[in-house]
C-alpha cells in the first residue's frame, strides 16, 4: 500500500533532505509540504495525507498544537513526529495531542522510513529515550473493570508495536473482534489512545522497552 505523506518543517533544508531519503522507497508518495503548523492542518485538509511528519518547534502555530487539531478535525490521518528535541514536555505534549510516534532528527533513514509505515497501520513508534521518559511519567489510570485474558493479551501485543492484522493472526481471531478488545480496554482503563495503552502495558510491567 503507498503511504501518502505530508511534511512540516520550518527549515527547507530539512524538508529537501527529508524528500530525498523519502523518495528512496516506492511505497512512499510526498503529497506535500508545510513550513509551520497552521499550512499543515491546511494541507491536511486538502490533501488526506495518510501521514504527518511533523516538526514540533515551529513560528505561527507549533506541531503540538497542529498536531491536536489534525487529529481532532482528520482522524484518519496519523502524525509521527520528528524533532530535535527531547525535552520532557515537548514529549509529553506531542503524545497528549494525539501523534502516533515520536521520534529525533538523528534517526537513519531506515528507521523513519520504518516508522511512517508503522504510523499509517496506526501502530506506535517511539525513540527509546522518549518512551522511557513518557512510561516514567505516565499516571496510570485506575482500572475501573478487570481486562480479560484476550484484552491483556491484545494490551501486550499493541505495546510490542503490533497492528491490528497481526494481533488478528496472534490470537487466532478476525480484524473486527480486536477492534473490539481495543476500543473496550481503552473504555475499562480510561485511556484514549493506542499510544495511552502501550504506555500503560509498559508502566504495568505487561511488555517491555527493548
Amino acid at each position: 500500500m503507498t503511504v501518502r505523506v505530508l511534511l512540516v518543517d520550518d527549515h527547507d533544508v530539512v524538508r529537501t533532505g527529508l524528500k530525498m531519503y523519502l523518495a528512496l522507497d516506492p511505497d512512499l508518495d510526498i503529497v506535500g509540504e508545510a513550513a509551520n503548523g497552521q499550512e499543515a492542518v491546511e494541507q491536511v485538509a486538502a490533501l488526506a495525507p495518510d501521514v504527518v511528519v511533523m516538526d514540533i518547534l515551529m513560528p505561527v502555530m507549533d506541531g503540538i498544537t497542529a498536531t491536536r487539531q489534525i487529529r481532532a478535525q482528520f482522524p484518519d490521518t496519523e502524525v509521527l513526529a520528528l524533532t530535535s528535541a527531547l525535552e520532557e514536555h515537548k514529549v509529553n505534549g506531542a503524545i497528549d495531542a494525539g501523534a502516533v510516534g515520536y521520534l529525533l532528527k538523528d534517526a537513519t533513514s531506515d528507521t523513519l522510513t520504518e516508522a511512517i509505515h508503522a504510523a499509517a497501520r496506526g501502530e506506535v513508534r517511539l525513540h527509546p529515550e522518549a518512551a522511557r521518559r513518557l512510561v516514567r511519567d505516565f499516571r496510570s489510570p485506575d482500572m475501573r473493570e478487570h481486562l480479560t485474558p484476550k484484552e491483556v493479551l491484545t494490551l501486550q501485543l499493541i505495546a510490542r508495536g503490533h497492528a491490528n492484522r497481526e494481533i488478528a493472526q496472534e490470537l487466532g481471531i478476525t480484524e473486527a473482534t480486536v477492534k473490539t478488545h481495543v476500543s473496550r480496554l481503552l473504555g475499562k482503563l480510561g485511556l484514549t489512545s493506542r499510544t495511552q495503552a502501550a504506555l500503560y502495558a509498559l508502566k504495568a510491567g505487561l511488555a517491555h522497552l527493548d
